[in-house]
């Protein structure tokens, strides 16, 4: 598999031009396959691909759980990665009514999709009880930057994490793109078996996707240090999703259901 970052020769001006080296991230076309067919190429960092088509399938509702897997086969062409997913039989069906048949670029939340009505889906409500105060939504931002070795190396990826009050931040994952990350993540979790009410953390805007995809996995809190869109918080608070954002080192703003913030 490709490197997820390489070096390369740039001049810097600091006052003066230096000839200098600098580390940028490996973007490479990450096909998704489920059964032989292909639901998505998208523009990804070739790691965690296992992860990747596992959240991918959770958080699209292709699949309801990680066990509805039944294997993972990651294999390398000339031209990027497939990520080959089989899944347990009878569900080939039901992941066609949203199938995506076009190239996303980098982290595309919409690309392929083909109709207005698949644009905008009908989520799951979230009735997992969880209460967070500020100190842990700043704790969860701050461990969350702390976990990005990618984004220390290179300054251009995104990274999604899954923090709880009682266990801290339980998984990370890093990606070009953002809705990438959080399907990585998912995956993570989803693989792991044991998705416990937490919050997911964002160093991404919270766009109606994003939304989409943590009310699948079903956590009640979703922090991001970007501001929201319109549709994503009202699809957010239809989901009964609590969406934290703007969170920064001297606060943040509560934008839906803040019953779950103690002040």
């Amino acid at each position: 598999m490709p490197d997820t970052a390489i070096p390369v020769g740039n001049r810097v001006w600091r006052g003066e031009a230096l000839d200098s080296m600098r580390d940028v991230p490996e973007e490479t076309p990450v096909a998704l396959v489920f059964d032989g067919s292909s639901e998505a190429v998208m523009m990804a960092t070739p790691a965690d691909l296992e992860d990747f088509v596992t959240g991918f399938a959770v958080t699209e509702g292709i699949v309801a759980r990680a066990a509805d897997i039944r294997r993972i086969e990651i294999v390398a062409q000339p031209n990027g990665i497939e990520a080959r997913a089989w899944l347990v039989p009878g569900l080939g069906p039901e992941r066609l009514a949203r199938r995506r048949t076009r190239t996303g670029p980098t982290g595309c939340g919409l690309c392929g999709v083909e109709s207005l009505e698949d644009a905008v889906r009908s989520v799951p409500r979230i009735s997992a009880g969880l209460t967070l105060s500020p100190t842990d939504i700043l704790t969860a931002v701050n461990r969350l930057e702390a976990a990005q070795p990618l984004s220390a190396r290179t300054r251009a990826v995104h990274a999604a994490g899954f923090w709880t009050p009682g266990d801290g931040l339980v998984a990370a994952r890093e990606d070009v793109g953002r809705h990438n990350a959080l399907d990585k993540l998912a995956g993570a979790l989803a693989r792991q078996g044991d998705i416990r009410p937490g919050a997911v953390v964002l160093t991404s805007r919270v766009s109606v996707e994003m939304v989409e995809k943590t009310a699948f996995l079903g956590a009640p809190v979703l922090i991001a240090v970007s501001a929201p869109t319109a549709l994503a918080l009202r699809t957010a608070d239809a989901a009964g999703l609590t969406v934290v954002a703007i969170a920064r080192a001297n606060g943040f703003e509560v934008f839906t259901h803040p019953e779950r913030i103690i002040f």
